[in-house]
Parts: C-alpha cells; sequence; structure tokens
C-alpha cells in the first residue's frame, strides 16, 4: 500500500523498506491512517500553557493548577480504557474516546470561566488517551504475534510522523487564534474515531472470551488477574523506570540546555533531530526488530537511552546535545515497538484491553514524578540528573535482562483452554 508513495527510497534500503511495510491487513492501515491523521492534529496540548496564559489571561500558576488537572486525569484514562476495550469493544472504546475529546475540544474553545476550564480539561485528560489501549489491543486482535512488532513500530512512526507535523501546523496556526488549534484538533479526532469504526471490522478477529470453570463460573476477568501477574507487574515497574529517563525530553532537558546558555532554538534543533532519526530509522529497521529475539531489543533499548541521557552530562553545545539525542532516539525505537508487543503477549486474550491499559499506567507511573524528581537533581547540577537517568536507564535493562526468560516462558506457554458454558451450546 504505502510502498508505492517510497519509490524514491535509495534502492539498497527499498527491499528493506519493502519488507517493513508488507503483510498487514487493510484493518491495520486504516489504523494507522487515523493515527497519523490524529497525531497531524494534536496541536493543542503542545501550545495549552501559552493557550492557558496568553490566550485567556490565566497566571502561570493557576495555569500549572489546570495542567495539574489535566495530568491527573490522564493519569486514570488508560486503566479506565482498558476496561471499556475488554467491556464493549476496541472500535466502540476508540470512537467514543475520540468523539469525547472532540466534544471537550470544543467546549474548551468556547469557555471562559476558571471552574469550566478545569471540570473540562480533567474529562479532556480522561479521554484523550482512551484510543491507545484500544487501539494497542486491536493490533493485537488482528496481528499475528510474529508481526506485532513490527506493527507497533509502524504506528509508533505514524505517531512521531504526525506530531512532528502537527506541532509545525500548529505553531503557524497560532497566528489565526488559538481558538483554530482547538477546532483542528476536535476534527482530527472525530476523524480518526470515525475512520476506525467504518474501515475496521474488528468482528473479524474478536478477543476470545475469559476461561470458565466447570461450573460456568469467569475467573481472572479484572485488573485484580493484572495485579496478581508478577511478571506483567515487574514489566510496568521497569517501563515506568524508562517512562521516567524518556520524560525528561519535556521536561529538564530544555531547562539543561538553556542553562548550559542555549536558546529556546537549540532545544528546538534537538528535538528536530529526534523526529528525523524516527521518520528515517523506524520504517528500515522494523523488520529486523521484529525477527530479533523482544527481549535483547528492550535490553539494547533501555542500555541506548541510558548512555544517551547519561552522556547529556558531557553535552554542552548544539551538536553534542544532537548527538546524544540520535543515541536516545536509536533507544526508543528498539524500545517502543517491543514493549507494546510484550505486554499484549503476556496478556490473556480476553484481557488484552487491561493489560494495554496497565502498560499505559506505566508510563503515567515514571512520567509523573518526572518534572519535579528531574527538576530537583537539575538543582543539584547537571550531572546529577544525567547520570542518574544513565543509572536509572541501565537498571531497567539490567532488570528487563532478568526478566526475560519469565516473559520467553508465559508466552510460548498453552494458552488455557475455555469451557463452554450450557447456554453456549448448540
Amino acid at each position: 500500500m504505502l510502498t508505492q508513495l517510497l519509490t524514491w527510497i535509495p534502492t539498497s534500503a527499498a527491499p528493506r523498506l519493502k519488507a517493513g511495510l508488507s503483510g498487514m491487513p487493510r484493518a491495520f492501515w486504516a489504523l494507522w491512517v487515523g493515527t497519523l491523521v490524529n497525531r497531524i492534529g494534536t496541536m493543542v496540548q503542545p501550545f495549552f500553557a501559552l493557550y492557558l496564559t496568553s490566550g485567556r489571561g490565566f497566571s502561570t500558576a493557576v495555569a500549572g493548577t489546570l495542567l495539574t488537572v489535566f495530568a491527573v486525569g490522564m493519569l486514570f484514562s488508560q486503566l479506565i480504557a482498558g476496561w471499556l476495550a475488554d467491556r464493549f469493544g476496541r472500535r466502540a472504546t476508540l470512537l467514543g474516546g475520540m468523539l469525547t475529546s472532540a466534544a471537550l475540544m470544543v467546549a474548551i474553545a468556547l469557555s471562559s470561566s476558571l471552574y469550566a476550564f478545569a471540570v473540562e480539561l480533567f474529562l479532556l485528560g480522561l479521554a484523550i488517551d482512551v484510543y491507545r489501549p484500544a487501539s494497542t489491543a486491536l493490533v493485537a486482535d488482528l496481528i499475528p504475534e510474529r508481526d506485532r512488532t513490527r506493527a507497533y513500530g509502524l504506528l509508533f512512526w505514524a505517531v512521531n510522523l504526525g506530531y512532528t507535523a502537527g506541532v509545525l501546523i500548529g505553531g503557524a496556526l497560532v497566528a489565526l487564534g488559538f481558538s483554530t488549534l482547538f477546532w483542528v484538533n476536535s476534527a482530527t479526532c472525530a476523524a480518526f474515531g470515525l475512520l476506525v469504526w467504518f474501515a475496521v471490522d474488528d468482528r473479524a478477529a474478536p478477543p476470545a472470551p475469559a476461561p470458565t470453570g466447570p461450573d460456568g463460573s469467569t475467573a481472572g476477568s479484572g485488573f485484580g488477574a493484572v495485579l496478581r501477574d508478577r511478571v506483567m507487574c515487574a514489566f510496568i515497574l521497569i517501563t515506568g523506570g524508562y517512562a521516567f529517563v524518556y520524560m525528561q525530553t519535556m521536561s529538564t532537558l530544555p531547562l539543561a540546555m538553556r542553562a548550559d546558555g542555549l536558546s529556546p532554538a537549540a532545544f528546538g534543533t534537538a528535538m528536530a533531530v529526534n523526529g528525523v532519526v524516527i521518520s528515517v530509522v523506524q520504517p528500515l529497521a522494523v523488520g529486523r526488530l521484529s525477527r530479533a529475539n523482544p527481549n535483547r531489543v528492550l535490553t539494547v533499548g533501555m542500555v541506548l537511552v541510558g548512555l544517551g541521557f547519561g552522556l547529556n552530562a558531557l553535552a554542552s553545545s548544539v551538536f553534542g546535545y544532537s548527538l546524544t539525542t540520535v543515541l536516545w532516539s536509536l533507544g526508543e525505537i528498539a524500545f517502543t515497538g517491543a514493549s507494546a508487543a510484550t505486554a499484549v503477549a503476556l496478556a490473556p486474550p480476553h484481557l488484552r484491553g487491561r493489560y494495554s491499559g496497565a502498560y499505559g499506567f506505566a508510563w503515567s507511573l515514571g512520567g509523573l514524578p518526572a518534572p519535579v524528581v528531574g527538576a530537583w537533581l537539575l538543582d543539584h547540577g547537571s550531572a546529577a540528573l544525567w547520570l542518574t537517568c544513565a543509572a536509572i536507564g541501565l537498571l531497567a535493562a539490567v532488570a528487563q535482562l532478568l526478566l526475560g526468560p519469565a516473559v520467553a516462558r508465559r508466552i510460548t506457554a498453552p494458552a488455557p483452554t475455555t469451557t463452554p458454558t450450557p447456554a453456549a451450546v448448540d
């Protein structure tokens, strides 16, 4: 499908690119296009702080409080969405989350009171990431296990391409007024939900029903099953450690670069390097990464991210920070697809939504303390911050390496059989 659009790729890279893009069902590409469209429209979040202060005249303290309310909503978003995806289906959950987000975008654009902003931002935080567990579980339903790392890698590619374009377009549209961003973001949210609803038939690969006992009762069908899964809980903690390190890009990295006498444009350059590396390398690497041992891919990814952030302690120029960005960007490419595939591989088929939600929650678990703890470390010197990031990244890699055999045993173990209830017998 997409290979026809990439005839300009050098001949030496064309076979690898074709291998990375081929073999995916039409439903996956509909999800991919919807993700791309949605991320292109994601132009509100990067400008939230400016909108609340410059656009609505709130003080910095009030804006910070409102953004915290939004973050609290996001904390619970994916856990709730995981339950919804298992209970009501992937498409319905994704459509509901996207349409709700679209409506809230419009409501925020039209609101003027502080109370309304607080309520709407909290609800938007709850709704805006509902699509993630639904999308992750949907891929697991539609794609065989051998191709899931590749599928999640391609979705990550779409997210990166769309987000990069969205920030650039959003920066231009701000000149027309901040409310324009909300209307455009609302339209792309609705477009994503409707595209998946009409173009993806998840009935062709429905999630398996929960295993039942001899008396027809269903066991292990809630989040309690996730909490009792020691392997998954360990993986959540490891992912949280990775998220803590990675989230420094959005909090302390620009502050550290400013402390080195660099302008905001220098931070923009580093982020542009991240976008270019992922945009170019991701589609070329997904095929090879999907064939590699996932535990090794995860371990290498965490090592590269840990080292990349750790070497920021030696950087002081745009060139130096760009080099470290290349390193941790390569680690990001390795980690992202393999981690999502591991989370759903650990999940019983009837709990893929909840496991995907728990995997998303792991990012909040590491991401929420990242700005506060990172800033505290930076106050004690940039070396304290970046060496701590390196230590956390390397410890997470060691933990993943040790967890790998348990994950492999779980993935290769035979699935439990499902005993039909009397009502289900013809």
